[in-house]
């Protein structure tokens, strides 16, 4: 079913979507650094509020949007969709990717205000390296498969909790801690604590996940065949999900 919001509507949950996505993620991060310096207490702490914070964010704009937040995952949406209408147009899939990456860098700066760091500074965590990349491979082929996966079994009601289950565990298994998510990524190049990473790590960390996305979709293609049919794909409602996140 295809949500009756408008356009400006859908593009502004998106953005107010991810903001907030952003915002506990990097806030999180920066409480927990105040609070200990146990390096696995803080990302403990950090993974618990981003799944928890995700999760909710899903439930609460999935009836709008699809509660998206993720330009891989909209990527997916478009491309699933775009022969039969069942995902979103051309126009409707950029203005999410750009009202997404907005919303990110808005989330990140509030994080930063809030706690009294309202300079701006880019990060100077460099996330650099094959294993690191490889692990963004698999976070995002791992998150689209999944979101896929239950778009065709027609269990999309559980995307908030499944989503965010995920997102919590990838961030422990995967070595580059599961940013699987090109908007959210852009958006921690504006705080220079331990969920950011620098602006010259973003183009390795995009690629890989842009890459993910795609071997997520050939996952799943080769697991439930070929959509059959409007439906079959994830439209902006359906794929109840977002992005991730994390250090």
């Amino acid at each position: 079913m295809h949500s009756s919001a408008s356009p400006v509507r859908k593009a502004a949950a998106e953005l107010i979507g991810t903001a907030a996505l952003v915002a506990v993620v990097v806030g999180s991060g920066l409480q927990a650094a105040r609070l200990t310096e146990d390096t696995g207490v803080q990302l403990l702490a950090n993974s618990l509020a981003s799944a928890i914070g995700l999760g909710l964010l899903i439930a609460l704009f999935g009836p709008v949007s699809g509660g998206q937040l993720n330009p891989v995952v909209t990527l997916s949406a478009w491309w699933l969709g775009r022969r039969d209408g069942s995902g979103p147009g051309s126009r409707e899939a950029l203005a999410y990717v750009a009202a997404q990456t907005v919303g990110a860098v808005a989330g990140a700066l509030l994080a930063e205000a809030m706690f009294g760091r309202a300079e701006v500074v880019w990060s100077t965590q460099e996330r650099i390296g094959d294993r690191l990349l490889l692990g963004e491979v698999v976070a995002t082929a791992g998150l689209v498969l999944l979101i896929c996966g239950l778009s065709r079994i027609g269990r999309t009601q559980l995307a908030p909790v499944a989503v965010a289950a995920y997102i919590a565990a990838a961030i422990w298994f995967t070595s580059s801690g599961s940013f699987a998510n090109p908007a959210a990524t852009v958006g921690r190049a504006f705080t220079d604590s331990f969920t950011g990473i620098s602006p010259g790590s973003l183009p390795g960390f995009i690629a890989a996940q842009l890459a993910g996305g795609a071997l997520g979709l050939a996952l799943a293609a080769v697991l439930y065949g070929k959509p059959a049919g409007r439906g079959g794909g994830i439209s902006p409602e359906s794929a109840d999900t977002a992005a991730v996140r994390m250090p």
